[in-house]
Parts: C-alpha cells; sequence; structure tokens
C-alpha cells in the first residue's frame, strides 16, 4: 500500500492497533517525503514492518535538468518503474511545481508531446502527492518552511481523467496537518471535460481552473483537440460560466498560437466573441516545439499583433513567457521516455 494515498484519519483507521500520536508521527513523516529507515522516532521494529508491508515514498528523483533560465525539469520513477516528468519554475513570488496526473494521455491533443504514447495509466493520489513531497524535501523544504508556495496541475495527462484521485490530491495536499498549501495557488488545467468540471464547481475548492481553448470555434478546436468531438466547445463554455458561478474564481484560457491554424484576425475575433460575457483571462503561448509534430509556432509579431487585437476587443490576455524549453520542459513538451543509465 501506497501510504501517501491516505489522510490521517485514514491513517489512523488502518493502524488501529498503533497509538495515535505514532500515526500522527508516521504522517508527519510521509508529507516530508522520507522513507522508513529515516524516521528515526518511530521504533525499528515497526519501521521494518512497515517497509515489509507499504510504500512510504511512492515517486524517485531519478533525473534532474536545469534550463538556462533556471527551470528545472525532474524525472520521476515510480515503483513499478514508470517515468513521469515534472517542472519547477521559479517567480518572485515563490516556487511553482508542474506536477503529474497520469502517466502519458488519451486526450489526443496533436500539439502535444505527453499524449505521443498514450495512456499508461492513472496516477494513484499518493503518486501525484509524492511529486510534491519529493522536491519540496529536495530544495531543503518541510512542513513548516515549504519550498514549494504554488501548485499547476499541467504536467503529462488529463487532471478530470483521473477525477478522484486528483480531488484527494487536492484534499491532501491542502491539509494542515500536512503541507497545507492553499487551494488558491492551485491551478488545475483541462482540455474541457464538462460533466467534471461541473463537479469540480459544485466541491467550491477555490482552486484555479485553466482551460484549454486553442480555438474558438468548434470545428478548429475538434482538428486540434480530439477531445472536442465528444464535448463541443458550447459545453465547455457553459461549465466554465458555471465554475464561475459557484466559484467566483475567474477563468484561465490557455490559448496556444499555431502558424496558419488559430493566429488570424478573424480568430482573436472570434475569441473576442466567445469570452465576451465572462470573467476571464486569455493565456497567449507560442507553440513550444515536438519534434514529432508537423505544427510551427507563430512568429513573435503575429503573436504580439494578435495580442494587441484581443487588447482592443477587450479581452484581458497576456503572452506567456517561454521558460525551460531547452530542457523539454515548456507547455506542451512532456513526454514519458525510457532512460538507461550509462
Amino acid at each position: 500500500m501506497i501510504l501517501l494515498d491516505n489522510s490521517l484519519s485514514e491513517l489512523t483507521e488502518i493502524f488501529n492497533d498503533v497509538k495515535p500520536y505514532k500515526v500522527k508521527q508516521l504522517y508527519s513523516w510521509l508529507v516530508k517525503g522520507y522513507n522508513f529507515d529515516e524516521m528515526t522516532d518511530l521504533s525499528k521494529e515497526w519501521r521494518k514492518k512497515l517497509a515489509e508491508e507499504h510504500i512510504a515514498c511512492p515517486v524517485t528523483l531519478f533525473r534532474r535538468f536545469e534550463s538556462k533560465d533556471g527551470t528545472q525539469k525532474f524525472l520521476y520513477k515510480l515503483s513499478d518503474s514508470n517515468i513521469i516528468e515534472g517542472v519547477l519554475m521559479k517567480y518572485k513570488y515563490g516556487n511553482t511545481l508542474c506536477v503529474s496526473t497520469q502517466v502519458g494521455c488519451r486526450m489526443g491533443c496533436n500539439f502535444c508531446a505527453s499524449t505521443l504514447q498514450g495512456l499508461i495509466r492513472n496516477l494513484t493520489t499518493g503518486e501525484i502527492l509524492g511529486q510534491v513531497t519529493a522536491v519540496n524535501r529536495f530544495m531543503g523544504g518541510d512542513t513548516k518552511e515549504r519550498q514549494i508556495t504554488n501548485i499547476v496541475l499541467m504536467g503529462s495527462g488529463e487532471p478530470l481523467d483521473n477525477f478522484d484521485n486528483t480531488i484527494k490530491f487536492l484534499q491532501l495536499v491542502n491539509d494542515k496537518q500536512g503541507l497545507n498549501i492553499s487551494m488558491r495557488n492551485i491551478s488545475l488545467s483541462t482540455c474541457g471535460i464538462p460533466p467534471e468540471m461541473i463537479a469540480l464547481a459544485d466541491l467550491n475548492f477555490q482552486i484555479n481552473l485553466t482551460i484549454s481553448l486553442h480555438s474558438p470555434t468548434q470545428q478548429k478546436r475538434r482538428q486540434i483537440m480530439p477531445i472536442s468531438e465528444s464535448y463541443p466547445l458550447t459545453s465547455v463554455i457553459e461549465a466554465a460560466k458555471y465554475y464561475f458561478n459557484k466559484t467566483g474564481r475567474r477563468i484561465i484560457f490557455e490559448y496556444v498560437l499555431i502558424e496558419g491554424v488559430n493566429d488570424s484576425e478573424e480568430d482573436a475575433k472570434q475569441l473576442s466573441k466567445l469570452t465576451r460575457d465572462m470573467s476571464c483571462h486569455v493565456n497567449l503561448i507560442k507553440l513550444n516545439p515536438v519534434k514529432e509534430r508537423s505544427l510551427k509556432p507563430t512568429n513573435t509579431d503575429n503573436a504580439k499583433q494578435f495580442a494587441k487585437k484581443l487588447t482592443e476587443l477587450g479581452v484581458s490576455n497576456t503572452i506567456r513567457r517561454q521558460i525551460g524549453v531547452d530542457i523539454e520542459g515548456a507547455c506542451g513538451q512532456l513526454r514519458r521516455r525510457i532512460i538507461n543509465d550509462e
């Protein structure tokens, strides 16, 4: 059993023959990213039994790459030897960790590397949380002096396609007896799955909902994002409005600018019409290179013109700064690789 899959109250029930304060000590070690042999205030006998039957650290830092801009990409090894990736971005306001929710992805977006091999499996709650505990410890943090201040569920995988584990992760990472990361410091990025968006809204978690839009029309969006076949753009927009009305949280739309596909003045006008009655912001992203894809990024001048047109039309927007491109850590670049040690 992966112990990080459980809350403190669940662990107390699991280890009902152990004094509650001891279980609390165990939980404290787990959320700080420590393994059983390092839990020095627990008896050797219990630590040995725990190691024989359970997993403390379901995610192991395997490799680390650092970009020239300071961004760090981590390769994590899971207990079944699958490899996932994550990215640490440093800002003036703190450190943001980009977290994966699946090994691979089945959404099929044709600008993204994460979906190239399809979906291998969902991550458990503890495997999602384990990415945060592992990097927080690596950076010298603990539960009182956290080095991870913000989380974005924007790594490989579609968070709402792994709904139950994602929701429990949000609860555990926000737990005051754990890492206690504020919901308002967490962003969840989705391709747009309306039933789960509505279910998330009903939980009123106060997280930031980021929707991968990439086109203001159903016809173009269907070509870029196959998920639009099942969930048309109109249903995604209605679910986004529902989320705002329930939570009061402004919607963020991600819009990857692809040369000759979705970067025209007409696209900007259509995007303005689509978002006219919404409290939202548009993040414009120049397409990042993925060698297996034939799509090309909009050039810098055209990106600026697109942003200018949106501003003229009253659409709040920014062009996102590209970071981590040289280590394949930028938007759309994360992928599952087979790594062989030399």
